[in-house]
């Protein structure tokens, strides 16, 4: 399995991102830098870490949407090709426009950094099938701007063809139906706020966000 995560100035999660890949696939992944304007071929995975890109500058994510690699990236996305965002990742996608709504300061304006119950609302996609529908999993979150926005009718919308992959289980961060995950219409796109990479061993304190990694290995295999 030959994957790639994409770095940016001020990623601060995209070895922990790589570790994670590694252990689940036995391969570690292409570290490949914002600026590149070409993706490796052959690629089964595209990862886009946490953290602060561009320092948070005008908008979370927006400066690293437009970035030369996310050029490659939203065509490779288009072609089927995964794609998976975690926490500033997420905030780069629906920046650059392959997955709907945006992330907003949370409610309250504060960091949260603990682990939270989340509820997986689709067990059917590449990235969630080792997840049983409606179970509840624990999985950290580290976010100051994850408040997911969308209006009523993009809300519904999602909600109707099943694109909700994650919620929370209680209320963290204000988020609209407290969406944690959202899946694109394809099916191949995956944006989350809470950080899987980080509940891979027992010494985590848990393993549900390895099912993930392990579900995506399974369905690209």
């Amino acid at each position: 399995m030959k994957t790639a995560v994409i770095v940016f100035p001020g990623s601060n999660c995209d070895r922990d991102l790589a570790v994670a890949i590694e252990a689940v696939t036995g391969t570690a992944p292409v570290m490949l830098w914002h600026g590149e304007s070409e993706l490796p071929d052959g690629l089964s995975l595209i990862a886009l870490p946490g953290g602060f890109s561009y320092g948070d500058y005008l908008r979370s994510g927006a400066m690293s949407a437009r970035s030369n690699v996310m050029r490659a990236v939203v065509e490779a996305a288009g072609r089927g090709v995964p794609v998976l965002g975690v926490c500033n990742g997420f905030q780069v996608l629906t920046e650059a426009g392959l997955l709907p709504g945006a992330l907003m300061r949370n409610a309250g304006i504060t960091f949260v950094c603990r682990d939270v119950a989340l509820t997986v609302e689709n067990n059917q996609s590449i990235f969630t099938n080792r997840y049983d529908a409606g179970e509840a999993i624990t999985i950290p979150v580290a976010h100051h701007d994850g408040n997911y926005f969308a209006d009523d009718a993009t809300l519904d919308r999602i909600e109707g063809e099943g694109r909700v992959a994650f919620r929370y289980a209680q209320e963290v961060n204000g988020s609209s139906r407290g969406i944690a995950g959202v899946i694109n219409e394809a099916g191949n796109v995956l944006g989350l706020m809470p950080h899987p990479e980080r509940m891979i061993e027992a010494a985590h304190g848990g393993t549900d966000g390895r099912r993930l990694f392990e579900g995506l290995l399974k369905a690209v295999a």
